[in-house]
């Protein structure tokens, strides 16, 4: 089951918490590259804690940052942005994790 949105669309709410949404005009094959990078990042960050290194936590929080940001879960309000500032932002996070092989 889908988690329930806001009225406008903007906001997810989870355990009665609001959080914002994925950019809805991501397209799917895309939305789907960048939150398995962001599944990968959330892993690293788990492992970088059990193995007590905080550089690797750092790189992996920022890669984490990063793609929620791509996914328009941070950064710049996506229905505040035009279509072409929104495609940017996708585009930059897909860029970015083909280059780390995602």
């Amino acid at each position: 089951m889908p988690p329930e949105r806001t009225a406008d669309g903007h906001h997810v709410v989870i355990d009665g918490r609001r959080w914002r949404a994925t950019d809805p005009d991501i397209p799917e094959i895309d939305a789907a590259r960048l939150r398995r990078w962001l599944m990968a990042a959330r892993r690293d960050v788990g492992a970088a804690l059990k193995a007590d290194d905080p550089d690797a936590e750092r790189a992996a929080r920022d890669r984490v940052h990063a793609a929620k940001t791509a996914l328009g879960e941070r950064g710049p309000e996506w229905w505040e942005q035009s279509a072409d500032e929104r495609r940017a932002r996708w585009s930059a996070g897909i860029d970015r994790a083909a280059d780390e092989g995602y």
